[in-house]
């Protein structure tokens, strides 16, 4: 063969090759084009959304401040399709988004709004907006109901009613903080050690001679608790013997929202008037056990007052950040997630009580007792009549009939939302509280 002949020939099958891969790559587009829609979120989507308005309608939220209801919509993309899962949380975190991505869940319900203002950008520089643009390129979508929970006939207002007006098996205990009882801890014996080497040391050393200082130690010893949480699964009949809602009293709404059909009753906050009056003491301890048994929480009294002596008539109650709600409430309790310095110091002024949880734990628990059950039996039915609309009235891709087929449902909590604040007890220290009083 002629060597320049060759040489066009072995230039001409790269070429071809390269048109080759170039077509097929064309091809693939748009093959995914053809099922890839970017104006749909995907059925199981649709479904959940339209079950969180028929439990907790947006028109039930405070919009005065709030920002509730769809906050990102990912498009559907049947070939690479989420579970038929939905995850809740309290907030969206980083580790939240993990953990959905991770899951393969179709929606995320964040009961706290992650977007609260319009955005001028969505970048990667900023932790909230890298979350909503890593969910949306894993066809993720996040769906915030906030205040209208707050506001429904068996919201998150009357679930933390139910647990003030619970019952613990009888007679109750008393929550002990008047009467402090001191107790010797035993010192380690190298630390004991050590104190007297140091204390000889200074004894030996000449009158006169100026004394070094001493060099700090660095103590292995541990003094304190790794922070603690309260459980993610408070209220669930197998870990708790708290009855809710069985002392007798009345309630009522303290700020009502009215005018949304079939939600007669709705409202923010709740007043309860027991029929007979409560020890505080069994109200702290009815609230231990409805929230997940937290190793404490910050309690406010009336300087002079013991605990132990402080019956309860009155309990104004609010989930969040409770004093938009709660201020001007003649109440002998206000119980919510939490209030500020001066506002709880206003209250104690007047003679009331205050029992905060820190801000989202006072609402985790909704989630695992109440919400979880309650979107899974009507996301069941709308998705069941959903899959019926969607196939009789599109003409659907092999793709499509797939997801529609699926007739899988699942709600689930996150494992890893929490509070940011836990608490640390103090453990082995000389150092002793002060009494409440």
């Amino acid at each position: 063969m002629d060597p320049e002949c060759s040489s066009r020939v072995q230039l001409v099958f790269p070429v071809c090759r390269l048109e080759l891969l170039m077509f097929r790559t064309a091809l693939g587009r748009a093959a995914r084009m053809s099922t890839y829609t970017t104006d749909k979120a995907s059925p199981f989507t649709r479904a959940v959304i339209s079950s969180m308005r028929k439990l907790y309608p947006e028109a039930l939220a405070d919009k005065s401040f709030d920002n509730t209801g769809l906050l990102l919509e990912a498009p559907f993309d049947p070939i690479r399709r989420q579970m038929n899962s939905v995850l809740l949380t309290i907030d969206l975190t980083k580790r939240v988004a993990d953990e959905a991505i991770e899951r393969k869940d179709c929606v995320v319900v964040a009961y706290h709004p992650i977007i609260f203002k319009g955005l001028k950008s969505l970048t990667l520089a900023d932790s909230q907006q890298q979350s909503l643009l890593r969910l949306a390129l894993e066809g993720i979508s996040v769906y915030s109901p906030h205040t209208a929970v707050d506001a429904a006939s068996g919201g998150l207002a009357d679930w933390l009613a139910d647990i003030v007006t619970g019952h613990l098996p009888s007679p109750e205990p008393a929550t002990h903080t008047a009467k402090q009882e001191k107790t010797e801890e035993p010192i380690p014996e190298e630390t004991e050690a050590s104190a007297n080497s140091e204390v000889k040391a200074r004894l030996d050393q000449p009158a006169g001679e100026k004394q070094r200082p001493q060099r700090p130690r660095m103590s292995m010893q541990r003094t304190y608790s790794k922070p603690t949480y309260p459980s993610h699964k408070p209220m669930d009949a197998s870990k708790t013997d708290l009855e809710p809602s069985c002392v007798d009293h009345t309630r009522s709404v303290i700020s009502p929202v009215e005018g949304v059909e079939g939600f007669e009753g709705a409202g923010m906050g709740r007043l309860i008037t027991f029929s007979e009056p409560q020890p505080l003491t069994h109200l702290v301890e009815r609230i231990a056990h409805g929230v997940g048994s937290p190793k404490g929480f910050p309690l406010a009294i009336p300087q002079g007052k013991q605990v132990e002596d402080i019956q309860i008539r009155t309990v104004g109650v609010s989930a969040g950040s409770g004093h938009s709600i709660l201020k001007g409430v003649e109440a002998d309790l206000l119980f919510t997630g939490e209030l500020s310095h001066h506002e709880a110091l206003a209250a104690t002024e007047k003679g009331q009580c205050v029992i905060t949880l820190f801000h989202s734990n006072s609402e985790r628990g909704y989630l695992s007792s109440v919400l979880r059950e309650k979107l899974t039996n009507v996301l069941k039915e709308e998705w069941e009549r959903l899959r019926k609309e969607v196939a009789d009235a599109e003409e659907l891709t092999p793709e499509w009939e797939d997801a529609v087929k699926d007739e899988d449902v699942l709600v689930e909590c996150s494992q890893q939302d929490r509070d940011p604040f836990g608490v640390v007890i103090l453990q082995s220290s000389k150092q002793e509280g002060k009494p409440l009083s």
